[in-house]
């Protein structure tokens, strides 16, 4: 929602392009800019949770059922720490720069189908069937973000921008590349044969530290994480591009490219492998010694180094490289109705566009297994100096009713934005696949003749 609505400051995240309605803005701190997003494709909480006379264990049943590999789960968070923006004058009139901080939370994982049914229903009913090891595929990262964008105005019909990033990641862990089944079948030597065929590995970096003896309690977790959170994480480079293109003042199209970087994990890395084949028909217990002598404790951990030995995990403290989730936008604009009045005078002008507008955009995000898609209609219209709205529908994987509405207000130069999709579940939320809010206050010092 907040793409190409550029009456928000905020907007020139999301497209380093987008032509800012603004001289300057700072954003209030910690305030400027707070989102959150919350989904779960084909299950909501209702599902588990109504109170419609079904046992529980059958709601658990029909989502495990339900589910598929290819089903998501995703919670992200972003607050705005500073945010400032400036056009430049004089010879780079035409320049518009920014910079700030934010920190970030996300994570993103497919339902692993086939280990919960493994879970659910245990071997006996599944002799013979493979559970795949590919499905399992989970990425969680917090970090913080520096950014300075420069963006230039060549001609009234075209703009173009870029923002340049150094992120610094204050917990990482990423298990996205795995391979290998798990299958029982019928024993000779025993009843069961169990065989596990495993490449798999969980990479983790900022996480081994916590579990150090002196680390007690959520304090020291905190004061750690912010130890990190201003250069002192794991550290890497990102670039966002964006360019707008008004051919005359009823169309315009705008792009972006968001987050193309990389983080390189080189500081308290943990990695986590089990890869190999195993077979296993059972261990031979010595009873008699457990009965005659008594040795259940040694005996109890000739057993724990048996499985150890024939499950054989290694840790590794290797750095690697993640990606960060490459987003794209794109929209279709096309403009209508009377002049919208200046902000800085109760006159009209062409420079400030037209009252409506209405078009399309087109998300994609680079996930693991997928891209994720999201396509939007949208319509926004100005009334006067003071608010702003847009409404939008969407269609992607969590919903095919998702609408939403964006309002920006503009008092004695303070931008007060919110925004908010799903509004028709709003009435029960538990109900909702996906739900994101977001809320900012900026000063904005408006656009100088």
């Amino acid at each position: 929602m907040l793409y190409n609505f550029n009456s928000i400051p905020q907007s020139i995240m999301v497209n380093p392009a987008a032509e800012i309605e603004a001289q300057a803005y700072f954003g209030i701190p910690l305030v400027s800019g707070i989102y959150a997003n919350v989904g779960a494709s084909n299950v909501s909480v209702y599902d588990l949770f109504a109170d419609n006379n079904l046992d529980f264990n059958t709601k658990v049943e029909n989502v495990i059922y339900t589910l598929s590999s290819n089903d998501v789960q995703r919670v992200s968070e972003q607050i705005e720490v500073v945010n400032v923006g400036f056009k430049v004058d004089g010879r780079f009139s035409d320049t518009f720069i920014s910079f700030g901080a934010y920190q970030e939370l996300d994570f993103f994982n497919y339902w692993p189908r086939d280990l919960s049914i493994l879970a659910y229903e245990g071997n006996s009913p599944n002799i013979g069937v493979p559970f795949r090891l590919d499905q399992l595929s989970i990425k969680g990262e917090l970090l913080t973000v520096f950014h300075l964008g420069f963006q230039k105005k060549v001609n009234d019909k075209f703009t173009y921008g870029a923002r340049g990033k150094i992120y610094s990641s204050l917990i990482d862990f990423t298990s996205t590349k795995n391979s290998g089944i798990f299958t029982t079948t019928l024993g000779q030597d025993n009843f069961y044969r169990h065989t596990l065929l495993s490449d798999v590995e969980v990479k983790t970096s900022g996480y081994a530290s916590l579990r150090e003896d002196d680390v007690n309690g959520a304090r020291d977790v905190y004061d750690i994480l912010k130890g990190r959170a201003i250069f002192g994480g794991n550290l890497g480079l990102g670039l966002d591009l964006g360019i707008t293109y008004s051919p005359n003042e009823n169309w315009m199209y705008t792009a972006s490219l968001v987050d193309l970087g990389m983080i390189f994990h080189t500081k308290d890395v943990e990695r986590y492998t089990l890869k190999g084949s195993y077979a296993l028909e059972g261990i031979e217990l010595p009873f008699d010694d457990i009965f005659n002598t008594g040795g259940i404790a040694d005996n109890w951990q000739e057993l724990v180094d048996e499985i150890e030995a024939a499950f054989p995990r290694d840790t590794i403290t290797d750095a690697y490289t993640t990606m960060r989730p490459l987003k794209f936008n794109a929209a279709g604009i096309y403009k209508f109705g009377n002049p919208r009045r200046s902000r800085d005078c109760s006159c009209t002008s062409s420079r400030d566009g037209l009252q409506n507008s209405i078009g399309m955009q087109l998300y994609l995000e680079n996930r693991p297994k997928s891209i994720e898609t999201a396509l939007t209609a949208f319509y926004s219209r100005s009334f006067g100096n003071a608010l702003d709205v847009k409404a939008t529908y969407t269609i992607d994987k969590f919903s095919k009713t998702n609408i939403g509405l964006g309002l920006s207000t503009h008092f004695a130069n303070f931008n007060f934005n919110l925004l908010a999709d799903n509004l028709i579940e709003y009435y029960n939320l538990a109900k909702a696949n996906n739900a994101s809010v977001q809320v900012g206050l900026n000063y904005v010092f408006p656009v100088r003749d």
